[in-house]
């Protein structure tokens, strides 16, 4: 089924083997300094052996006071060649070609990460970021024109094959682009001509410094849905201008920090949702067109690229899910590819919080050579307690490490709490993630006993070397009047459909599960409260996921009372108390308790000292979310 993907294609000078591209993606692996670190260097050298044909690394800053995290990765001076030559020799070595992107952050930075005030066009503020540049100066423009020409330079000799210059996502280019960020009335604003003074000025330094042969890919965002912002016909008139200025490809995204979840669309958008983005500006230009955007399918890729809507298919966080997705796609192994599942928690999560990227699915994502699975130097008897994400993730290294691997799951169906949390609206791709470990522990041959909790006496009689412990959490039950009422139930037990809600629910608690559980009912036609004792709902979302989750439950007239403690649970509702009021919310059919869970860990306590190692993993050690579980068990499976 796969004919177009592995077909060869010309960026200018550059040949790309086939048609998969790892996108530009923050993942805070680089010195301070700007440097390339070994950590940085594996990453990229992982997708290498992966077998995709083009890479493109991220965000190299032209300047120091460009960067809009602090450990991207820089080419504002010679020192900086030395470490990301190393990067491209070892990339080289499997056939992929690797580019580097270029960039500029302009408003989108802050004082806090370079030390100074940022600079754009104009001195308007970030939506997000809320810190008030300063405007540059016609000579400063200049300057920074000269930068993108000499990190581009500096790339050609570090061994790039090319450059991407980063004119999407609201950076400087892009705000230089955009009514929605330049209210300049010099020859750069205005016109759409003069907006684009600077980054035809910027393709054009390139060009002289780095000559005719040096491939130049633009990244563009399509539409940055945005009030006064570029739309697609924008676009289409831009990239007609680009191509007339000599770019050779150009990479079709969408989206600024105001609105984040078009660069980093969560599990809520649907896959491929920006492709027609790619089509429209392919019917304008005669260059390759780079389509991306929650393309995490193989299949999916192959029918864009057959279909004639883009040339390339960036699959970004795909690539973090699963580096070899390339190989396993031409070997026909689709079964053996760990999917994306758009959680968004380990990516987008953490390096907005300026910390390191890790995948949730992918535990050796940014870890490679460090947590790499090695045959055990004895092969012991390991048993494993409770068959959720985290302890399947350690059966899975355990077994592919050659131990005797026993997994007990006191229920009839693996997956755990991380199956209830896939059954909200816009999650059921985590089951995508579930069945790729079932599959895994089943072609691995791991012994998995559905229905049998681990006990002592199963202990006695097997006598293992090791013992993991991922027996998960359980719901809390606060301590208030009335909760022992037939009225009163759990989350998860509304979700997997245990127990019957009536057609009016009052939610006690407005985190996470309490949300989307709200979700889950709206969807179902119930009508739904909502009580929170924080000052908003679904506080531990991230951002993207977030903005989607709210929407949904404003479209679905979810009822939400914030600032409120429930002090009294009654037989038809329950009595909060909020700002010193105490108001009575009466006639529901069910009050669910949503207010997180605790650690179910007593069976650690039972099997202490009952085998010569006994590791806690996840929610069983400490209630927290998929992606430390799932981590955790993965690093236990390696501990033995």
């Amino acid at each position: 089924m796969i004919k177009q993907l592995f077909q060869p294609i010309r960026i200018g000078t550059m040949e790309v083997p086939n048609r998969f591209v790892v996108p530009a993606m923050v993942m805070n692996y680089c010195n301070e300094d700007g440097t390339a670190t070994e950590r940085f260097i594996r990453y990229h050298e992982e997708k290498a052996k992966g077998g995709w044909g083009l890479i493109i690394t991220e965000d190299y800053a032209v300047v120091p006071e460009g960067k809009g995290f602090v450990r991207i990765p820089g080419l504002w001076n010679d020192d900086q060649i030395l470490s990301h030559a190393e990067l491209t020799k070892r990339v080289h070595k499997y056939g992929s070609k690797i580019v580097a992107q270029i960039y500029h952050a302009g408003r989108q930075t802050s004082r806090q990460i370079i030390g100074t005030t940022p600079k754009a066009p104009s001195a308007i503020p970030c939506p997000v970021l809320q810190e008030v540049p300063e405007e540059l100066t016609v000579d400063e423009i200049k300057d920074i024109v000269e930068k993108f020409g000499d990190t581009a330079y500096r790339a050609k000799l570090a061994g790039f094959d090319g450059v991407e210059i980063h004119g999407a996502h609201g950076y400087l280019i892009a705000q230089f682009m955009s009514n929605y960020s330049n209210r300049r009335t010099d020859q750069y604003g205005g016109s759409l001509q003069n907006r684009l003074r600077f980054p035809l000025e910027i393709i054009a330094n390139i060009r002289k410094k780095t000559g005719p042969n040096f491939p130049i890919i633009f990244r563009i965002s399509a539409d940055e849905f945005v009030r006064g912002g570029r739309t697609v016909e924008d676009t289409k008139a831009i990239a007609m201008i680009l191509e007339e200025a000599g770019i050779n490809a150009i990479h079709v995204s969408a989206g600024v920090y105001g609105t984040a979840y078009a660069i980093v669309p969560p599990s809520a958008i649907p896959h491929g949702w920006i492709v027609n983005f790619a089509e429209e500006v392919k019917k304008v230009v005669s260059i390759p067109v780079i389509t991306v955007g929650r393309i995490n399918d193989p299949l999916v890729a192959e029918g864009i690229i057959a279909s004639g809507k883009a040339d390339l298919v960036a699959c970004g966080r795909a690539s973090l899910a699963d580096p070899a997705l390339p190989s396993k796609t031409a070997a026909g192994e689709f079964d053996e590819i760990i999917p994306c599942i758009g959680c968004v928690q380990g990516c987008l999560g953490r390096i907005f919080a300026q910390k390191d990227a890790w995948c949730l699915v992918n535990p050796r994502t940014g870890k490679e050579g460090e947590l790499d699975i090695k045959p055990a130097d004895k092969v012991k008897k390991v048993l494993i307690a409770g068959g959720g994400c985290a302890g399947m993730e350690a059966a899975i290294v355990a077994k592919e490490r050659g131990h005797d691997v026993h997994l007990y799951e006191k229920t009839a169906k693996l997956g755990g709490q991380y199956y209830t949390a896939a059954i909200p609206p816009g999650k059921g791709e985590i089951y995508q993630f579930l069945i790729w470990q079932m599959n895994r522990m089943n072609k691995l041959g791991v012994k998995v006993h559905l229905n049998q909790p681990l006990t002592e006496e199963i202990v006695a009689e097997e006598k293992p070397d090791a013992i993991i412990i991922a027996t998960g959490g359980k719901p809390i039950m606060p301590d208030i009047p009335g909760i022992d009422k037939p009225i009163v139930t759990n989350a998860h037990d509304v979700l997997e459909e245990k127990v019957a809600t009536g057609p009016k629910v009052v939610i006690v608690g407005g985190g996470l599960i309490g949300s989307e559980t709200a979700n889950y009912l709206v969807h179902h036609g119930r009508a739904v409260t909502i009580v929170e004792q924080r000052h908003d709902i679904a506080l531990d979302e991230e951002d993207s996921v977030r903005y989607f989750l709210l929407k949904d439950l404003k479209e679905h007239d979810v009822n939400v009372h914030v600032n409120s403690k429930v002090v009294e649970i009654t037989d038809d509702g329950v009595v909060i108390e909020k700002n010193g009021e105490k108001i009575t919310l009466s006639g529901f059919d069910k009050v669910v308790m949503a207010v997180g869970v605790k650690p179910d860990n007593q069976l650690a306590e039972i099997l202490k000292g009952k085998a010569p190692e006994v590791i806690v993993v996840g929610d069983a050690k400490e209630a927290r979310k998929a992606l430390e579980a799932i981590q955790e068990g993965y690093e236990a499976g390696l501990q033995i």
